[in-house]
């Protein structure tokens, strides 16, 4: 493949800008020339290979560039990214040039063959591996430091030349997408292959697992119900349907690994190696040689990440969670204060004031929350990470700590100290139900309303206009760039993550959780759609296989929930009614019933394969073939050999 580069041509009659590259105002030209140069300039010169052009607006050139690649570069691209295409004998194969003509679609003059998100992913792949060689600084700014092996584009933004680079949306395809996806209520599943098109695996991946976590929730809401209304005080009564939770916990874990296989083989991920992934844009230090793939990348010393973890990252985070605690003592002080303030009043104020301390702690843990993401996600870069999958497990590690122990160490102590189900109820109830309306509020609500202030505004300047010029595509490029950027999924499963704790942990004590849960995800699925399409800039595409990390988060919190309903059902009454001569044999009992269900658990995920047997047996023929073409391969080198 690298003697494919010397062919490509930096020229392109067709020119089709796929991503924005936006500079500071009163950026220095010498600054400019140098950026674009290395956008434009060959491999094997350190240059990216790319086509940019500025974008002419009425007022002339502003600073925006528009990236561009000819169809060529991206297919070359496309084999170094190991996009995986369907064949024309419908398997799934890593995408080579030199065999292009045999997979599905391909032809010469056929442009879609990749899709529009695949190659704005390419050219993102590109410029992020932009390295500084020989520069010691940013030609223009001398305060912009650089060293061989540092990130261009990271340095760009870290000081403020590069205001942003994102992808742009194609319109007329996001226009039929909105119709199917949530242009009409109606009852049915979302249209995944439509939206990885257009958005990518990892977005279409989370959207696949809320509604199928949405639909594994009705069973817990239906069965739930009933449990609410006939038996509400009578918890020795909610033995069955803890016992049934537990179970669907382990089960629709379990399933929605097959259901993750099955769709990530069909896009082309599952295949994806990840072994030899390149160095994240943030990832320092200098310049060397990888002993595995011999390419030239940034290494920096794993001793000194983990003293940076050790001795800095962890002892903040154990802070933190003292914090939350002192906070959450606060929180039982006001509780007691609001008892008492209700024993002496006895009215319907007082009652209400009930409340009053669960609503302000639940705001509360909002925001020592999202304020404690943004120190976790300073402390993780810091650390310096050369994966973007170690940065991203590092990262959850430490925000699911913080979170699990904010939002539920109030519930534990309840549960578990003050030994007050009622007051357990009603906190649950209303830790679960504030958070949700919060995050609908702050996540979709709230910047849909200001997009549409803005957009109104851009509107009415863009008809105010008297010009000549077609500004189409200026209008879509200037209305783009001021969008709010879609961060990411982490906030998304974050929220479910801790939905699937209120849903799962206490089930016994309030099982309209489940209730509450399927109606926030309904109407999340429709916000969060809107949001993607009318709120956010278009988020680069990223591969990927499955949703990580997160699957053991989930599995961890479905493990954590066998632990407390067992110790739950053997707090009651009546339970503890059945041993009233030796506690320690209750104590047994539980241990027993809790370590017997944990093996049942366990029974089942190894039971349960994790892939179909299809996509098993189609993996098991491609790893043969690649054996077979490796021996074959290896043959024929030998036998030339032996001719010398």
């Amino acid at each position: 493949m690298a003697e494919s580069w010397s062919f490509l041509d930096t020229v392109e009659p067709n020119f089709r800008p796929l991503v924005v590259i936006e500079l500071a105002k009163g950026t220095k030209e010498e600054t400019i020339e140098w950026f674009t140069k290395r956008i434009v300039d060959k491999k094997a010169d350190g240059g990216a290979q790319l086509l940019i052009k500025p974008l002419v607006t009425e007022n002339g050139h502003e600073n925006i560039y528009l990236v561009g690649a000819s169809h060529l570069r991206l297919l070359l691209g496309a084999e170094t990214v190991g996009l995986v295409k369907e064949c024309n004998d419908n398997s799934m194969r890593t995408f080579t040039y030199s065999s292009r003509k045999t997979f599905k679609d391909f032809a010469d003059d056929n442009h879609n063959f990749l899709t529009m998100a695949e190659c704005q992913y390419i050219i993102k792949h590109e410029l992020d591996n932009l390295r500084a060689k020989n520069e010691k600084m940013i030609p223009g700014y001398p305060q912009a430091k650089l060293y061989p092996g540092k990130s261009i584009v990271r340095r760009l933004l870290t000081s403020g030349i590069l205001v942003q680079i994102f992808p742009l949306h194609d319109r007329e395809e996001l226009k039929k997408l909105r119709h199917s996806w949530y242009g009409r209520v109606r009852v049915g599943y979302q249209p995944l292959d439509d939206i990885r098109c257009y958005f990518g695996e990892t977005i279409a991946l989370y959207f696949g697992f809320l509604e199928y976590f949405t639909f594994a929730l009705i069973p817990m809401a239906v069965i739930g119900i009933p449990y609410y209304v006939f038996a509400w005080e009578d918890y020795d009564k909610y033995v069955m349907f803890a016992t049934f939770n537990l179970l669907w916990s382990t089960v629709i874990l379990e399933v929605w690994k097959r259901i993750c296989a099955i769709l990530t083989y069909r896009w082309g991920t599952l295949l994806m190696k990840r072994q030899f992934e390149e160095p994240r844009p943030g990832f320092h230090g200098v310049l060397g040689i990888n002993p595995v793939t011999g390419r030239e990348e940034p290494v920096y010393s794993s001793i000194k990440r983990q003293l940076r973890i050790y001795l800095v990252s962890l002892p903040f985070v154990c802070l933190c969670l003292y914090f939350s605690l002192y906070v959450m003592m606060i929180y039982f002080d006001l509780e007691q204060w609001a008892l008492d303030y209700h024993r002496e009043n006895e009215s319907n104020f007082s009652s209400l004031m009930l409340y009053v301390p669960s609503i302000i702690y639940a705001v509360v843990i909002e925001i020592m929350n999202r304020i404690y993401r943004y120190a976790a996600e300073f402390l993780t870069s810091w650390e310096n990470h050369r994966l973007e999958s170690s940065y991203q497990n590092h990262l959850i590690l430490k925000v699911l700590v913080f979170n699990f122990l904010n939002c539920f160490a109030s519930l534990f102590y309840i549960a578990f100290v003050l030994f007050d189900m009622k007051l357990l109820r009603q906190s649950l109830a209303t830790l679960l139900i504030t958070s949700q309306i919060l995050n609908q509020f702050a996540e979709s609500l709230l910047p849909y309303w200001l997009q549409k202030r803005h957009s109104k505004r851009m509107k009415q300047r863009a008809c105010s206009q008297k010009t000549d010029i077609d500004l189409s595509l200026a209008e879509q490029v200037n209305m783009e760039k001021e969008m709010g950027t879609y961060l990411g999924t982490f906030d998304d499963y974050l929220e479910l993550f801790l939905q699937f704790g209120y849903v799962s942990l206490f089930s016994c004590v309030y099982p309209l959780a489940a209730v509450f849960a399927v109606l926030n995800n309904i109407t999340e699925i429709y916000s969060d759609a809107l949001k993607m399409c009318r709120v956010y800039k278009r988020p680069f595409a990223e591969p990927t296989a499955n949703i990580g990390v997160w699957q053991l988060a989930f599995e961890t919190m479905s493990v954590i929930s066998v632990v407390t309903n067992c110790l739950l059902i053997g707090m009651s009454p009546q339970v503890d009614a059945l041993f009233p001569d030796s506690k320690m044999d209750l104590v047994l009992t539980v241990a027993f019933v809790e370590h017997l269900l944990l093996a049942i658990k366990f029974i089942m995920a190894f039971v349960i394969p994790d892939k179909p047997r299809d996509i098993q047996m189609k993996l098991a023929k491609l790893e043969f073939e690649s054996l077979e073409a490796l021996k074959q391969q290896q043959m024929k080198l030998a036998a030339e050999s032996l001719k010398e």
